[in-house]
This record gives C-alpha cells, sequence and structure tokens, in this order.
C-alpha cells in the first residue's frame, strides 16, 4: 500500500450484485480508483465495476454529486444503488462481503480484499 497522509474515514465500496457495469461511476472518480471487471472472463453473463480501496479518498463523487446546501434535489450517480460509503475500520469486512461471483473473490483475494483488510487494521490502530 502507498503511504497516504491519511486514511479516509470512509471508503467507497460497490455492491457487484446490484452493480451493471454501466460505467457512471468510473467517468466521475476524481481518482481513478474504479474499473471495469468483464465478467466473460470468469463465465458470468454480466459486467460490474469495481473500487481499489487503497486509492479511494472517500470524496463520494462516485454516489452523488455534491451540491449547495439549499438545494433539495441529491444528483445520484449509480442509477442501480449499488455504491455504498462505509467506515474505513469496517472496508475489510465490507469488501469481502461485497456480493458478485464467489470464484472471483477468491481468485483475486490478494488484490481485492487483503488491501482492505490492510486498511480496517491501520484505521483501527489510528482510532
Amino acid at each position: 500500500m502507498a503511504k497516504r497522509k491519511k486514511l479516509p474515514k470512509q471508503v467507497a465500496i460497490i455492491n457487484a450484485d446490484n452493480c451493471t457495469g454501466c460505467e457512471s461511476c468510473l467517468e466521475v472518480c476524481p481518482v481513478d480508483c474504479i474499473y471495469k471487471v468483464d465478467g466473460e472472463s470468469i463465465d458470468c453473463l454480466q459486467s460490474w465495476c469495481e473500487i481499489d480501496v487503497e486509492r479511494c479518498v472517500g470524496c463520494e463523487v462516485c454516489v452523488h454529486i455534491p451540491g449547495k446546501k439549499s438545494d433539495p434535489y441529491e444528483l445520484v450517480v449509480c442509477p442501480w444503488d449499488a455504491i455504498e460509503m462505509v467506515p474505513t475500520i469496517e472496508v475489510g469486512w465490507q469488501v469481502a462481503n461485497k456480493g458478485g461471483p464467489e470464484d472471483y473473490l477468491r481468485a483475486n483475494w490478494e488484490r481485492v480484499v487483503e488491501p482492505a483488510i490492510r486498511m480496517s487494521e491501520l484505521a483501527a490502530e489510528s482510532s
């Protein structure tokens, strides 16, 4: 994990079971931490997006476009409600249980889940 000045209080995760791979979140991410997973490569009909939690800064732009406090309407980015902001201290557990094909998560555990577990541990140490 690259050295950070400060861990974000929360990071975004994508529930792969709700994600359609429409790439709406990918287009707005200011730190390019979202990428598309091709489901066909693992015998899955659907693609979905994944977040590199180590690069996520917790800005929430993938969830909703920031508006004025006086604006009663929130512009939501994901039309499928697949993105959630979770406390950094819980991100390891949340990523391990975020849905999607079990074979994918098992095969990519070191790249997807272990970094999230390390972030949770760092957050616990600093709290």
